[in-house]
């Protein structure tokens, strides 16, 4: 049977090879996962050209997904490194890479990794299309030329694309007569904003997105409608700059939807926690149920070298309350290009707070892996609880660091051991 993309198949009844990916690392029935993909509430991003590609799915009823970035800069180009890192967060079982390469040979990259990754790929073609043509002004890019590379990430294999597409001329009269402590975070936005304000135009992927969606049709691929004016600090949270594109990001899912191209809808990057369930509820109710994609949400800003812990904790919190896909945030944010040792912590933070969420959300199985921790503690196995573990490496570095004289407890507790007292008066 013929489909376009897998949202067609879906509203056509047919489950694709990547749907029956899904239904092996899911509890969800067949028929549901039809029936939630056809209405956009869950999406498998997969281009056609990704060849090696893993079905992954993220949105409602469905486990919460977690994302690493990675990519080299100009002052971190070491091209071996980045692509240690991604055997790295393939092997810490991340679900999906953004490579947001800024310098160099980018395609050559990006080749490497569609080669090497059978999770789900993103990218920003703004970045580098301002690389690509970096001995000219932004302004003077073209139409044509935004195209031409976003095509070539296409082409290339790329199973996302994040398109600040809500980001009009509209919104930018909201930032205008809204200023904020922290101006505009996002690069893709601000680039867009600097382009669109000095050739006085609109938004070459708002005007034309339905060339745009002539391209993620015929190739499968899922648009991640990006949020170019985020919050970067909690002051700007929930701001009518924010709100205001939420509403164009909306408008936008409706006409990819009629097309049967798969949305995704960025969120928040910076929120109190007081104010995180109302930005879940707010997304979910303006962008149609569309799965929402967040960066944390950070809910304090003083905490640099420390950010993944501040990300975790309004991960959790977002994801518990209708984020389906968390970015992850390493300790370097803020600060630098991040190194293994960071990207690794902020793999994990983020999968703690996504596993957390999914079972405050009630999700079918989702304790399984935590009964089955407990049942090792109680037992006091010590190899069980390692190879339970979410970085087994780690766990087993901290038992073996600091051994007790009795190797059935551990070094804090000792003789004092509340489990191995408990189970000889209680039994095992």
């Amino acid at each position: 049977m013929n489909y376009t993309t897998q949202m067609d198949a879906a509203c056509k009844g047919i489950v694709t090879p990547q749907m029956e990916d899904v239904l092996k690392d899911e509890k969800i029935e067949r028929s549901e996962l039809l029936r939630l993909m056809s209405e956009g509430k869950i999406v498998i991003p997969a281009n056609k050209n990704h060849k090696n590609l893993k079905g992954i799915g993220i949105g409602k009823g469905l486990k919460t997904k977690v994302n690493v970035n990675l990519g080299v800069s100009r002052d971190c180009f070491n091209l071996d490194m980045e692509l240690k890192k991604v055997r790295t967060a393939l092997k810490l079982k991340t679900d999906a890479i953004m490579d947001l390469s800024t310098f160099g040979d980018t395609q050559k990259f990006r080749n490497l990794i569609v080669k090497e990754s059978p999770v789900m790929l993103g990218t920003v073609p703004i970045y580098d299309t301002v690389r690509e043509f970096i001995d000219k002004p932004v302004k003077d890019i073209t139409v044509d030329e935004w195209f031409m590379i976003t095509e070539r990430h296409i082409l290339d294999g790329i199973d996302f694309l994040t398109i600040h597409a809500g980001l009009t001329r509209t919104v930018l009269d909201r930032i205008k007569k809204n200023r904020r402590l922290t101006h505009v975070v996002s690069r893709g936005g601000s680039i867009l904003m600097e382009w669109m304000e000095e050739n006085n135009a609109e938004n070459p992927f708002y005007e034309h997105f339905e060339r745009l969606l002539d391209l993620c049709e015929k190739h499968d691929v899922t648009l991640s409608l990006g949020d170019g004016l985020r919050p970067g600090s909690i002051k700007d949270s929930t701001d009518a700059p924010q709100i205001q594109e939420l509403i164009m990001l909306g408008e936008l899912t409706k006409q990819a939807w009629k097309r049967k191209v798969q949305v995704m809808i960025e969120g928040p990057g910076h929120v109190p926690l007081n104010e995180i369930i109302s930005n879940m509820q707010i997304q979910k109710k303006l962008c149609h149920g569309a799965p929402f994609y967040v960066l944390g949400p950070l809910v304090t800003d003083i905490a640099p070298g420390y950010d993944h812990i501040t990300s975790a904790i309004g991960g959790a919190l977002a994801a518990a309350h209708g984020a389906d896909f968390l970015c992850y945030v390493t300790p370097a944010e803020h600060l630098r290009l991040p190194d293994l040792d960071d990207m690794k912590e902020g793999i994990i933070a983020s999968r703690i707070a996504a596993h957390a969420a999914d079972i405050a959300r009630g999700l079918p199985g989702a304790t399984d892996w935590d009964n089955a921790m407990s049942k090792a503690r109680c037992e006091l196995d010590w190899q069980a609880q390692i190879d339970l573990a979410i970085d087994p490496e780690k766990a087993k570095a901290y038992r073996e660091s600091s051994a007790p004289l009795d190797d059935e407890v551990c070094s804090m507790c000792g003789e004092f051991c509340a489990i191995k007292r408990s189970n000889r008066v209680l039994g095992k």
